[in-house]
């Protein structure tokens, strides 16, 4: 939910394979399990993953995540199959503030919300929802189109629950999972992503995790199906080349308020939300 400028710099690669709808190209866990796989400490006046210290740990892979989009590699595949998405709201748990960024969970123990077709041999079940923003407009996503960032990114993260026991299985291993991503432009103001926002002053400190049931999150997606896909990784520890991404093509507009204004804190501080980690790499 963070802005990753920086891990964006490191693991930035030209893509293997991508595809736009049908268009390909030649391409210290916390206490309660965190679905966003990596935490944060303080080093001074930086903050760091600790497993980014040991660059060891750094893949040597050809399918590093997030990428650079670019359009004129796009190539057309006919044998692409439609996205489908079936989110039940009744799935919808929780809020929860790790300390680090804050994400939205799901009951993921039945097939009640997946996404299927597409690039995806199975259905995938939803596990969280997280955003990863900028301390200012000009950047805050994680991939890029053309080199042009955008001022948020949206993943909405899901696990394959046929080839997989648990979450935490999948993420290490390929066709683990699926992630969906959403750029974020500064537009009108966005009536279902205000339900979010409004919650987040009642999530101030770390560890605060507070009911948010009855949310369908398909409402935060755009109403164009054209996506890109490819088969990349985790932008975070462990970097795992488990992850196949579905990029929407078409970003969706939020009101430049919904992404500033909302004020909570990780620790005691209160800040507005992008300033709570301005300069973080989570």
């Amino acid at each position: 939910m963070v802005v990753m400028n920086q891990l964006r710099v490191i693991l930035q690669a030209s893509p293997s394979k991508l595809l736009w709808r049908r268009f390909q190209v030649p391409r210290s866990m916390p206490v309660r399990p965190c679905s966003l796989y990596t935490c944060t400490y303080r080093t001074g006046n930086r903050a760091l993953p600790p497993l980014w210290e040991n660059l060891d740990l750094v893949p040597a892979g050809d399918r590093q995540s997030p990428i650079n989009i670019r359009w004129r590699d796009s190539v057309y595949d006919p044998d692409l199959k439609p996205l489908t998405i079936s989110y039940d709201p009744a799935t919808c748990l929780h809020i929860w503030n790790n300390g680090y960024s804050f994400l939205v969970e799901f009951e993921d123990s039945t097939d009640k919300s997946v996404i299927e077709g597409g690039p995806l041999e199975h259905n995938y079940r939803l596990k969280q929802f997280h955003f990863h923003w900028g301390a200012i407009d000009a950047w805050g996503s994680e991939h890029t189109v053309d080199s042009k960032c955008y001022p948020a990114e949206l993943h909405l993260v899901h696990w394959n629950a046929v080839k997989f026991e648990s979450f935490e299985d999948a993420a290490l291993e390929e066709n683990g999972l699926a992630v969906i991503g959403v750029f974020l432009k500064l537009g009108k103001h966005h009536k279902e992503l205000q339900k979010l926002v409004d919650t987040l002053p009642s999530i101030k400190h770390k560890d605060t995790l507070v009911e948010f049931g009855s949310f369908d999150p398909s409402c935060l997606m755009p109403s164009c199906p054209d996506y890109w896909t490819y088969s990349g990784s985790l932008t975070t520890p462990p970097l795992s080349e488990s992850v196949t991404w579905i990029i929407k093509k078409q970003p969706v507009e939020v009101n430049h308020d919904q992404v500033v204004s909302s004020t909570w804190t990780s620790g005691t501080k209160s800040h507005n939300l992008r300033d709570c980690w301005k300069g973080r790499n989570v």
